[in-house]
């Protein structure tokens, strides 16, 4: 079978949807079951897309990135493929490309939150995501709680959506954790619903007290309205303790996470939350927000803040950095934590997905 993929998220610096992606094309370049199976790269013209294993080749054409290359040019690329189907991983599809089309739908935050986003912004997405979700002959998702959340906002009946849980592989070779430095991190676009304001007041609460510890943040500021966080480290009076980066390539990303001592997401939403089983991959403990998604993604293998309160914060931070029984409860319960997902078998479940959708030839 041919099957194309929308590669645009594999473009630039790849996060998000794109790290997902390389992690799918990555086990399907080694998994059995993928060995009969063509991947066609979908870009645009003059896309510089990373080296690909053997089983993989390119088809590019037109230009630009965004809703009119998706709609007008890719159905033509997949024709020119001669696709049986088509893997759409990033929440939209073209709604007319004459295959079957499988659409990753990560979650709905869009939907369930819109005052979160830009009101042009956020119609396009609604509307978009609603349609392509229609038009696919399946929809797959992160975790069951994005699956009850897209039926929900996205009009879809459950049992057309397919939960496979992504994974999270070693970044690097754990320290031992009493050699590791005083250093919280955070890793992923920064959101206004993920609280890094009361993440860096929260820190600073540690931080005036433990002058050896440091704050990593790691992402792009994608708030909306804007929020400016340089001004917020600036008048947080540890201003020299807190590095704040919009991206790290993947070797900088797993010295961090190997000498890191905490791990903090505070996200009021999510489909999943791979860095901080990432983090807990790692030997990292980490300290996340309340939320159903995070109590069936990472169990008992996490210290649960109730809500973003700054003083809530910086008590579970003292606690993750200090306090060895806590370290020790949450490391212990990793393994089973972690056990549950593999890369391995996302690239089975999506290949799986693929086939039963893929026109046959």
């Amino acid at each position: 079978m041919r099957i194309a993929i929308d590669a645009r998220e594999l473009l630039g610096r790849p996060t998000g949807v794109g790290r997902y992606l390389t992690h799918l094309l990555s086990a399907w370049d080694v998994l059995p079951s993928a060995a009969a199976h063509e991947f066609i790269l979908c870009a645009p013209r003059g896309a510089d897309l990373p080296a690909r294993g053997a089983r993989v080749s390119t088809c590019l054409g037109g230009t630009g990135s965004g809703t009119w290359w998706e709609q007008l040019t890719l159905p033509g690329l997949v024709r020119r493929a001669q696709a049986d189907v088509l893997f759409s991983p990033a929440y939209t599809g073209p709604l007319r490309c004459g295959v079957p089309m499988v659409l990753a739908v990560h979650d709905v935050s869009f939907a369930a939150h819109p005052e979160w986003f830009a009101r042009q912004e956020g119609l396009r997405r609604r509307m978009l995501a609603r349609l392509s979700a229609r038009t696919a002959a399946r929809v797959i998702t992160i975790s069951g709680f994005s699956r009850g959340e897209i039926a929900r906002h996205l009009g879809i009946p459950e049992t057309k959506i397919d939960v496979i849980y992504p994974a999270a592989e070693p970044v690097a070779v754990p320290r031992p954790n009493d050699n590791r430095e005083n250093v919280v991190l955070f890793v992923g676009s920064i959101f206004s619903r993920r609280h890094v304001p009361e993440l860096i007041d929260g820190f600073a609460r540690v931080a005036r007290q433990h002058r050896n510890t440091r704050l990593e943040l790691v992402g792009e500021n994608r708030t909306a309205p804007p929020i400016d966080l340089d001004a917020i480290v600036s008048a947080s009076g540890v201003a020299g303790q807190v590095t704040l980066r919009s991206y790290v390539p993947e070797d900088l990303l797993a010295a961090l996470y190997a000498s890191a001592r905490a791990f903090v997401f505070l996200s009021d939403y999510e489909g999943f939350g791979l860095t901080p089983l990432e983090a807990l991959a790692a030997g990292i403990p980490i300290v996340v927000l309340d939320t159903p998604v995070a109590r069936e993604v990472y169990g008992e293998a996490a210290l649960y803040v109730p809500r973003p309160d700054p003083a809530l914060i910086g008590a579970a931070l003292e606690q993750v950095l200090f306090d060895a029984a806590e370290r020790s409860r949450i490391l212990g319960a990793a393994p089973r934590t972690l056990a549950r997902y593999s890369w391995t078998a996302c690239a089975e479940g999506v290949l799986k997905a693929l086939t039963r959708c893929g026109r046959i030839s």
